[in-house]
């Protein structure tokens, strides 16, 4: 990012002088669309959006590319400071939620607690800490449960199919393995980009790791971390929207989530800021953080044995254990991605009781499972055989 603000400092200097605010600049109009009124959906004809109220009473968006008619339902759920829009944020021949969409399926896509659409609460404001008190296990607890037991509701469907992008994965690991009856809802579980245990991880968000808890908060408070920002927006339809900065902010990009530059739609960059880090609380990541020192995958520590047992009936936080869930699950990884190590990948996948599906492939990065140009041919029209194959 610092070679980010170098560049728009050089730019802003010289732009003028040489007239390059102009020359080579093509800005795409969804970088300045916001997906909670779904712009960029409206135009296709897919208007509707929800409300979602958790037992925690905290409200969160629910997307919805509907039809009048029932058709077999497809719930998308986002990975990490990120939001529904990954969804949707490439070509529409290239974007899931469209391609299932475009085949007849009722597609809809959540938001994770906290991030840029999912800020509504009934008791608690955005500024009070209380509000970003929570981490995985409130999300997989009463926001997934809640979400999907709207949707099955609004549809009147028995199932749905779910597609999770890594910690859209891990909320579906904990949710489906500790929560029988909301397992029986899921046709198939199509996990991209796996993450329970994080022992291996490679992101440069693993420096948090050598941090302690005191010293996050004193550098990140303890509310809300990586929201998205006028500077975003400002990098995202000033800079990265130019020939001569792609490769800046295309590195940037491979640099959290590894590298396959060939893959990357380079002139989509402005998109792809405009729409990333869409936010989190803080606790989610010491609960990262906390993952990655422990190697396990296991519920958020508060810090004390007193917290522990008023949260969880014990002294010590209890470990998720996957191989309890009995939901069908196809399962893709990248060999480039540095987030979802391939180590951890292999040590997750003997523990999938059903594991209907596997496939690497090695030259994937973390974001290629929504970002690829090549994610039709790698991953999704194997997804849509599947569920034609299970309907």
């Amino acid at each position: 990012m610092w070679q980010l603000l170098a560049a728009t400092c050089w730019m802003l200097l010289l732009g003028p002088v040489y007239g390059c605010h102009k020359k080579g600049s093509t800005t795409n109009p969804e970088a300045n669309m916001n997906i909670e009124l779904l712009s960029y959906c409206h135009l296709r004809g897919f208007p509707e959006n929800f409300l979602v109220g958790t037992k925690e009473v905290q409200i969160k968006n629910s997307h919805c590319l509907c039809f009048a008619a029932p058709k077999p339902v497809v719930y998308l759920q986002h990975g990490l400071v990120a939001s529904a829009s990954n969804w949707i944020c490439n070509l529409p021949n290239n974007s899931l939620a469209f391609l299932l969409a475009d085949v007849g399926y009722d597609v809809w896509l959540g938001n994770s607690r906290g991030n840029t659409f999912s800020r509504k609460h009934l008791k608690f404001s955005p500024k009070s800490p209380e509000f970003w008190a929570f981490s995985l296990d409130e999300m997989a607890k009463y926001d997934l449960p809640a979400t999907i037991n709207f949707i099955i509701e609004k549809t009147r469907q028995e199932q749905l199919y779910y597609v999770g992008h890594s910690q859209g994965t891990t909320i579906g690991f904990i949710a489906f393995s500790t929560n029988p009856e909301l397992a029986k809802r899921i046709k198939i579980f199509f996990a991209l980009a796996p993450v329970t245990t994080v022992k291996y991880t490679q992101s440069p968000m693993k420096k948090l790791t050598n941090l302690s808890r005191k010293a996050v908060k004193v550098l990140f408070g303890d509310k809300m971390f990586s929201p998205h920002t006028f500077f975003d927006q400002f990098i995202a339809t000033k800079v990265c929207n130019r020939k001569i900065f792609r490769r800046i902010c295309s590195n940037f990009i491979f640099t959290l989530s590894g590298f396959d530059p060939k893959n990357l739609n380079m002139s989509r960059l402005d998109v792809y800021f405009a729409q990333s880090s869409a936010g989190t609380s803080v606790q989610t990541m010491l609960h990262w953080a906390q993952a990655v020192n422990s190697g396990q995958f296991q519920a958020f520590d508060w810090g004390n044995p007193d917290q522990n047992m008023k949260h969880f009936h014990q002294l010590t936080p209890p470990l998720y254990n996957v191989s309890n869930m009995e939901v069908p699950t196809a399962v893709w990884s990248g060999g480039q991605d540095c987030v979802a190590d391939l180590k951890d990948v292999e040590n997750l996948l003997p523990t999938i009781t059903r594991l209907i599906y596997y496939k690497l492939i090695p030259h994937y990065n973390h974001v290629d499972f929504y970002l690829g140009q090549d994610a039709p041919v790698e991953i999704y029209q194997d997804l849509i055989r599947m569920v034609e194959e299970w309907l």
